[in-house]
């Protein structure tokens, strides 16, 4: 399959390109039902004389290409109705019909506020591809988008939320005029799917009251499946928890395919060098460390614990607390003894041989350093986080 794929630049148009880059050359095998063979990457500084190429030999068009922002209006009309006039008079002049993705705004709903310039091109630019398919016959598939994010979009351009991504983790400041107001967003990776489902023919149809998507085999339009509404307040409170995180350590919960997941990895993406590291407090003396990793919301926290050769740790036992203790370097034995009984239960543990021992509640036990010369490295994750004002931990040997 040969793709076209104008705009190929902008926000979409590079997550796109990467992707179909991926299935090409074997790095991706989800898709198996899709073979990539050339890739027409069209952008505004391309030529004529590559969109003619493009044109002629395409399976596929992904047009991508608008403009969102002008110096001028009449900009809007030149740029989202005026290409693609060109684009589809060149499809015609090679009598190429093949099926054609257009890339639309819930502005060309023109409701309200959405009633705008922007809204009225982009509104121009669906009833010329429809027009189209009723001449040719041609397969159109137009995509009416809302607010879009994720890695690679554009800051202080048209996305509050890579402004507000960009802003926060750089430590700048942003503005929010109402936090109640409310988006609807579409999560890149979500929309790159949908296209792919373009691709083989499993495009999800839609149809629109006012301003809202309604799902149906039927539908004029189509539309990514997955969206979030969310307000600009639980948005920014989302990024500044995850901007505190190296410091409190405190992951905030992120289900899965959630909206506050996806917001995670669109903030990483934004961070500056300095900050994809950041310390950890160590917890030194004479018998080695223990360094507090990570603390989750709901599901405990993560530790690791070094031990010097020869040392004993632990000798405690807890009433609910439970760990996992996995030994990832060094050899060592974990031992543990009922509160009340003599019976000690032994677990010879190794790097070499990686392991998960669970520290039962009510046991005591410890974990000893077993080498004369190699330290002992141990992984540890706790069901709760540890609370200094409840630390449900009591002193005892296990033998």
């Amino acid at each position: 399959m040969k793709i076209l794929i104008t705009g190929a630049k902008g926000f979409v148009g590079k997550n796109l390109t990467e992707a179909l880059k991926n299935i090409r050359d074997g790095k991706d095998k989800t898709h198996p039902s899709l073979s990539i063979e050339e890739i027409y990457c069209y952008d505004i500084d391309s030529t004529a004389e590559e969109l003619e190429t493009a044109c002629a030999n395409a399976d596929f068009v992904f047009n991508l290409a608008g403009v969102n922002r002008p110096q001028n209006p009449e900009e809007f009309m030149q740029g989202n109705f005026e290409f693609a006039s060109t684009l589809l008079e060149t499809l015609k002049k090679h009598n190429n019909k093949c099926p054609v993705m257009v890339s639309s705004s819930i502005q060309a709903t023109c409701i309200g506020r959405y009633d705008s310039d922007y809204g009225r091109s982009k509104k121009a630019g669906e009833e010329l591809v429809f027009s189209y398919a009723q001449e040719t016959g041609a397969k159109i598939l137009v995509y009416r988008f809302p607010n879009l994010f994720g890695k690679w979009c554009r800051p202080n351009y048209n996305s509050a939320v890579a402004t507000f991504c960009n802003n926060i983790a750089n430590d700048l400041p942003i503005t929010v005029n109402d936090r109640n107001v409310q988006l609807e967003l579409l999560y890149i990776d979500d929309l790159v799917d949908e296209m792919m489902a373009c691709l083989e023919g499993n495009e999800h149809r839609c149809s629109f009251d006012g301003i809202e998507t309604v799902l149906c085999d039927d539908g004029k339009y189509c539309a990514a499946p997955i969206t979030h509404k969310v307000t600009l307040g639980e948005i920014v409170d989302l990024l500044y928890a995850f901007h505190e995180q190296p410091t409190t350590l405190t992951m905030p919960e992120i289900p899965h395919n959630s909206f506050a997941k996806k917001l995670y990895s669109t903030y990483l993406s934004y961070l500056p060098k300095e900050k994809a590291s950041f310390p950890l407090k160590m917890n030194v003396d004479a018998r080695g460390s223990f360094t507090e990793l990570l603390r989750t919301e709901k599901c405990g926290q993560f530790s690791v614990n070094i031990s010097k050769p020869g040392i004993t740790k632990g000798q405690h036992w807890h009433n609910t607390k439970w760990e996992f203790f996995i030994v990832v370097s060094g050899k060592g034995l974990i031992q543990q003894r009922k509160i009340g009984s003599a019976e000690v239960l032994n677990f010879e543990v190794s790097g070499d041989k990686i392991e998960a021992v669970h520290m039962l509640p009510g046991y005591t036990h410890n974990i000893i350093n077993l080498s004369d010369t190699e330290d002992l490295v141990t992984v540890m994750w706790a069901n709760e986080c540890f609370d200094p004002k409840k630390p449900d931990t009591f002193f005892e040997v296990v033998e």
